[in-house]
């Protein structure tokens, strides 16, 4: 990304924070929407690989239904920016109360917690894992997470300071002592909460996914088998007018040796709450060891550069 480019995202970054908060929660929903169905219409390689991750999650949808999906999908998608802008200016008590309207199996997150050895919460990219958050906040005082340490530095920033704002403790990927850190807050009988779906370092675990082989994060497994912490698979999509949460049963993992089989089964649990809301999983990368292994088809290699 070029100087002028990177400032370009900064900028967009910025007004989107300043000015959606701005506007009529009516107005911001319309606007947000035709940003979506314009999307759509464009059909960029993010709309595209989207499309080709909900085939999998739906493989038996004809292309209608698949294009109908595919349009939910984008203003889901379209929504969770939405809300993420309006987020700061929000009644934060309101948006956890609204939560807790609808949340299931808090006492899986008691049941650990009273066990004393903390909570390992982890997410697939579904829903609106910020409004999720400020519910744990109001919950737990608290909850520590990590995140990918983007480009440039100043939208990074924004992301550090937007969620920090709403209670969260931020750790960055890229810091060799987040995972030790991770380690001494389950220690202190404290929460994380890890979004889980999507390996970024390329050397997680091999799990089956809907059917076909990809690789998912070892570090929720890892951390629970280090500590004895709670390992709690989480799902998260939105309702018509709120959020909708899931807390499910710990999946028990005590020794390194059974990471293998806890990574499986969170796949598993994910992929039973993402076909049950297939439009709130805003998956737009590559996912599936198939798609990594494709050449990228004509223009895309350019797009993708």
């Amino acid at each position: 990304m070029t100087g002028l480019a990177q400032r370009a995202t900064d900028l967009g970054y910025a007004l989107g924070w300043q000015l959606v908060r701005r506007l009529p929660a009516s107005v911001a929903s319309a606007a947000f929407a035709l940003g979506a169905d314009f999307a759509v219409r464009r059909g960029g390689p993010g709309v595209q690989q989207l499309r080709r991750n909900l085939v999998r999650v739906v493989p038996q949808a004809d292309t209608m239904e698949l294009d109908e999906l595919t349009r939910r999908a984008l203003r889901s998608y379209a929504r969770y920016w939405q809300e993420m802008f309006r987020l700061p200016a929000m009644d934060h008590a309101a948006v956890a109360s609204k939560v807790d309207e609808s949340i299931t199996g808090v006492e899986n997150i008691e049941a650990a917690l009273a066990e004393g050895n903390g909570a390992v919460c982890v997410l697939p990219h579904s829903g609106n894992w910020d409004a999720a958050g400020l519910w744990m906040v109001g919950y737990a005082g608290s909850f520590t997470t990590v995140v990918e340490r983007l480009k440039p530095e100043s939208v990074y920033r924004r992301f550090v300071d937007f969620r920090e704002s709403l209670g969260f403790e931020l750790l960055p990927t890229s810091d060799p002592g987040s995972f030790r850190l991770l380690l001494r807050r389950l220690r202190e009988n404290k929460i994380i909460c890890l979004v889980g779906d999507r390996d970024l370092t390329r050397s997680g675990i091999p799990v089956t996914f809907f059917g076909e082989e990809t690789k998912m994060p070892a570090g929720p497994a890892r951390l629970a088998a280090s500590t004895g912490a709670a390992l709690l698979p989480v799902g998260s999509w939105f309702t018509e007018d709120g959020w909708g949460i899931r807390v499910h049963p710990r999946i028990r993992v005590t020794q390194r040796a059974e990471v293998p089989a806890a990574t499986q089964a969170i796949a598993d649990i994910f992929a039973g709450d993402i076909a049950a809301h297939p439009a709130d999983w805003h998956m737009m990368q590559k996912l599936w060891s198939a798609d990594f292994a494709e050449a990228p088809a004509v223009g895309q290699e350019a797009a993708a550069g």
